[in-house]
């Protein structure tokens, strides 16, 4: 009757992005009440701790009533689902999946968003590491203050990641110098990326994000081809412009049999520093047409504001160095959308035992 009430009550929870609500998607591993004290195991196979503090706030005071229970334990727990890799091509050593931030052009914060989407995976409860794709303009070690780091070998063979604010990273502009990379032609940057992905010791981890170079040529097509990607998402801004561009990169991801998981619309508003106003420079509602003309998600709409472009050249990225402010906040959001519109795009390749219902 207890565990009954509790479920009513929990599948209320289904936040935008979720193919199912809290408990009809088995992600409540138990329910048990002792005496007055009634105790709620949750555990989310993908990012997202901060929901746990979410349902604690939504429900405890309803449950409470709703069980008589004095104390609610809350216990929660993230264990990141494997799901397939586009193509069918092997798995990267230790890594479950990989997640692709495309753009279509240039100059619309793909490498911002990258980093910080990362982060903020992270923070939510994951275990990631971030690839630094980019050939032709790497810029993760500068946004990250790592650019003077250097990767170790202790055996000759596989490279230590670079540790960049607390994740694990590997970059070719850690490798050689950046007039060099520019001048590369497509097969020798497409092999030095093979190279970093599969020659770094990664370990284990939930999320691989990897910042690919901006444009839909034939280096991105191989890239797309080479690397064992999960889904792509990619970021826009709202001008009409660079939503074309846009459309090719999802189109190009097509073409390559690369799931599109969603749309990114950056600079969707800007926040003035001074007294906090938010204004459309660049428009608005292209990301949403885009995303219902192509059925795919509109997974987040983010900021323009000068303390994120402060942050990154500082080396310090937003979700890191401010990381409870607003700004954080919203990449916070993204983190939690983009984990849970993964985990229910695809069938998990091996589901845990924490993914079955209470009554199986």
């Amino acid at each position: 009757m207890v565990i009954d009430s509790v479920k009513q009550i929990l599948a209320e929870f289904k936040p935008t992005g979720w193919g199912k609500d809290l408990v009809a998607a088995g992600f409540v591993r138990s329910i048990d009440k002792q005496g007055s004290t009634l105790t709620i195991k949750l555990v989310l196979p993908f990012a997202g701790h901060s929901l746990f503090e979410q349902i604690k706030q939504e429900f405890d005071a309803r449950l409470r009533s709703a069980t008589g229970a004095t104390r609610i334990d809350w216990v929660g727990d993230i264990e990141v689902a494997s799901l397939p890799r586009a193509q069918g091509l092997a798995a990267v050593q230790g890594i479950r999946n990989i997640i692709v931030v495309a753009s279509g052009k240039g100059g619309v914060g793909k490498s911002t968003t990258a980093v910080n989407l990362a982060l903020a995976l992270q923070k939510e409860g994951a275990r990631v590491a971030i690839l630094d794709a980019d050939i032709y303009g790497p810029s993760i070690p500068t946004m990250t203050g790592t650019l003077k780091e250097r990767p170790v070998s202790h055996d000759g063979k596989l490279m230590e990641p670079v540790m960049a604010c607390g994740l694990k990273s590997n970059s070719i502009g850690y490798l050689v110098a950046e007039q060099d990379a520019t001048i590369w032609r497509g097969p020798m940057a497409s092999k030095a990326l093979a190279q970093i992905l599969h020659e770094t010791r990664w370990g284990e981890v939930d999320y691989l994000v990897v910042d690919m170079p901006p444009g839909t040529g034939d280096i991105q097509l191989t890239l797309a081809q080479q690397v064992p990607t999960t889904a792509a998402v990619i970021v826009t801004t709202p001008q009409d412009v660079a939503l074309a561009d846009a459309r090719k990169g999802l189109a190009m991801f097509n073409k390559v049999s690369v799931p599109v998981l969603g749309i990114i619309e950056n600079m969707s508003y800007h926040v003035c520093s001074a007294c906090g106003h938010h204004e459309p420079l660049f428009g608005t509602g292209g990301g949403q047409k885009m995303a219902e003309q192509y059925q795919v998600a509109l997974l987040g709409q983010l900021p323009l504001h000068i303390d994120i472009r402060q942050h990154m050249d500082d080396g310090c990225p937003t979700v890191f160095g401010a990381p409870t402010g607003e700004l954080a906040e919203a990449y916070l959001k993204l983190a939690r959308r983009v984990g849970a519109e993964l985990y229910f795009s695809g069938k998990p390749i091996a589901t845990p035992l924490y993914a079955m219902a209470l009554d199986e």
